[in-house]
């Protein structure tokens, strides 16, 4: 469960030794049911944690924060409440992207992002393109993104490469997996912080979380902010990473 000690906010350097952190965002819609509101209130509270935390993701010395915005599960979300958080994600890239690009960031989209309505994929593609050039910190949205599906698309695009005879099928390995990943080019996944209570990866990042250290709060979302990344940078800063050996 989450730690309770204070953390330093601003430590000399990553002394973390984090690189790579990816959130589930869990608990928008308790959040709102606990004040009574309607979901799309906790999923603009939600919005708010999500500035607070690209910004202290940067100050704490992250080169890549990546945040499980839209699953490809969440279709199945009543459709009025799928096209409430896609008004969300156009207006934060609309309101957001100044700022993003100011601070040197650099923005990415893992996922099948590409199926959403084209004058939204024209949004996201033309962001992620302006930021390209930066030389900051990441920070990865993974919208229409599931794990399984993604090791789908990677199975079938190296079995074609296996067809067409470009690499024999005996002689694929872990490195081929990763090349084909929407993570590429991220660095390699440190730790996955959930919030909200619940200890599942919901088809989220899962074989990129093979060594990733998991970090459980029951934090809602719409609560989570500076000083409890910090309590799990902390937190993943005391374990004891071994990746199989002694």
């Amino acid at each position: 469960m989450a730690s309770q000690a204070q953390p330093d906010l601003h430590p000399s350097g990553p002394a973390h030794g984090a690189r790579h952190v990816a959130i589930i965002m869990d608990g928008n819609g308790r959040w709102a049911k606990k004040r009574l509101l309607p979901r799309i209130a906790g999923h603009r509270a939600g919005v708010q944690a999500v500035r607070r935390v690209a910004r202290a993701a940067r100050e704490l010395g992250l080169e890549c924060l990546t945040l499980y915005a839209f699953s490809s599960e969440n279709w199945k979300r009543p459709a009025h409440e799928v096209a409430d958080l896609m008004a969300l994600l156009r207006h934060f890239i609309q309101s957001d992207l100044d700022e993003f690009h100011a601070n040197d960031v650099r923005l990415r989209v893992i996922g099948n992002y590409q199926v959403l309505d084209p004058s939204l994929v024209t949004l996201i593609e033309g962001a992620v393109s302006r930021t390209a050039g930066n030389s900051g910190p990441i920070v990865a949205i993974a919208l229409n993104y599931g794990a399984q599906d993604e090791l789908v698309r990677v199975a079938q695009a190296l079995a074609q490469k296996a067809v067409d005879r470009v690499i024999a099928p005996d002689r694929i390995g872990i490195e081929d997996i990763d090349r084909a990943l929407y993570t590429a080019d991220l660095p390699p996944l440190d730790l996955l912080i959930r919030t909200s209570g619940e200890q599942r990866l919901s088809n989220f990042m899962l074989w990129q979380a093979a060594y990733a250290e998991l970090y459980f709060t029951e934090t809602l979302w719409p609560d989570f902010d500076e000083t409890m990344l910090a309590q799990a940078l902390d937190a993943f800063r005391l374990r004891d990473r071994r990746f199989g050996g002694l």
